[in-house]
């Protein structure tokens, strides 16, 4: 495994460099998270990088930070999100802000990145709200963290969101219930039940 690569920094795209390390030129896959942070060419350029290898074909993956590169391994480990669409979320936000959308189960954010849509950003939330604090432990401690509505609440949202519900419309359809109903009666089942009587009447 290839874990950093220092060397000149011989060319530069917006999604790929070329690092010469004593003549030998390595063509390396980068997020926009790491081209703004790149020196000039010709300069020295340590990145922090991750060979993917899939039948035959081994492509080079590289990051400004450790952050970025645990995080891009930690999307590989999801049904669906692939290195490149690894990428993709790597260069929509940056890996404080997708800590934090994960750990607030904000799927508005998360949807809004490319290539991710609500079902994914669902996935995502469910995959990785117990995984993402080796990454960002200050997100669980965020203000945005600090507000997100508890477990069944959460759940209840998740769940109509998956029916095909907007995000916004489950997320008042929610919260409304649970201020009108006893705390016993809080389940994430129970909310979930009078929510689609309201939302289909």
């Amino acid at each position: 495994m290839i874990g950093k690569i220092k060397g000149i920094l011989d060319k530069v795209s917006i999604s790929e460099v070329i690092i010469d390390c004593n003549g030998v030129g390595y063509e390396i896959i980068i997020p926009l998270s790491t081209y703004d942070k790149l020196p000039r060419e010709g300069e020295k350029l340590v990145l922090f990088s991750h060979l993917h290898v899939r039948e035959g074909e081994m492509t080079l993956f590289g990051f400004a930070t450790q952050e970025e590169k645990d995080l891009f391994r930690l999307l590989n480990t999801i049904t669906g999100i692939g290195p490149r669409l690894a990428v993709k979320i790597l260069s929509s936000i940056s890996v404080t802000s997708f800590c934090e959308a994960i750990s607030s189960a904000d799927i508005k954010t998360l949807s809004k990145i490319n290539g991710v849509g609500p079902k994914s950003a669902q996935r995502l939330i469910i995959e990785l709200k117990d995984k993402i604090s080796i990454i960002s432990p200050e997100s669980a401690y965020s203000t945005t963290a600090a507000s997100a509505p508890p477990k069944h609440t959460e759940e209840a949202i998740l769940a109509l969101v998956s029916l095909g519900f907007k995000y916004d419309m489950a997320k008042k359809t929610v919260l409304k219930i649970v201020s009108e109903i006893p705390s016993a009666e809080q389940s994430s089942e129970n909310i979930i039940r009078i929510a689609l009587q309201n939302l289909n009447s």
